[in-house]
């Protein structure tokens, strides 16, 4: 794949440089955003000030999939557009990540049409899945760094062939929501 199959394998200095390498990639994990519906506005959010993005090393949205690492797929994907998507992920250099942004990406949302595809896990392997309708910013930094944890800790599974399998880490909702000021009454009292 790269450094690794270079590297002897009982070497204190294999431990060591493979935990920089590790570092590294998980210090500069690089998005390329498929983003076709509401779901891209809260992605374009998470690179503004105010949530930035560039805590975590991953604030340079590559549109060339040669160039990234990490896949995107926010909102919904429909079958003219499946083909591109297929694409764009088959460019993309190992290890490459990939997440289902938004409840249209993860299960086809409220589009339940013969035109939208039903969860982009039917075609390509998905990582992680932030939850919502759209998913807040925080939610997609939540699952940026779930991806970190994996890459930093070493725990990329691997089928027999030697292929990496998707995570499927599925992300709770971080917020509580709150009850209502005053109490709702239906019908005359």
């Amino acid at each position: 794949m790269g450094i690794e199959s270079v590297l002897p394998t009982d070497s204190v200095l294999t431990t060591n440089l493979n935990r920089v390498v590790n570092w590294a990639r998980r210090s500069s994990v690089w998005p390329m955003p498929f983003a076709t519906a509401c779901c891209g506005i809260e992605l374009m959010a998470t690179a503004c000030s105010r949530f930035d993005l560039a805590r975590f090393g991953a604030e340079v949205m590559r549109f060339s999939p040669r160039q990234s690492d990490l896949l995107i797929v926010a909102g919904r994907v429909s079958v003219k557009t499946l083909p591109v998507l297929h694409r764009i992920y088959a460019q993309m250099a190992e290890p490459k990540w990939v997440i289902s942004m938004g409840a249209c990406a993860s299960t086809g949302g409220v589009f339940d049409t013969y035109a939208v595809v039903q969860g982009i896990d039917q075609f390509i392997p998905v990582d992680v899945y932030v939850p919502g309708c759209p998913p807040r910013p925080e939610m997609l930094i939540e699952g940026i760094m779930a991806i970190q944890r994996i890459i930093d800790q070493e725990n990329i599974p691997r089928d027999p062939s030697g292929h990496r399998r998707a995570l499927n880490i599925a992300l709770n909702p971080n917020y509580e929501p709150k009850s209502q000021p005053l109490p709702v009454t239906i019908g005359a009292t």
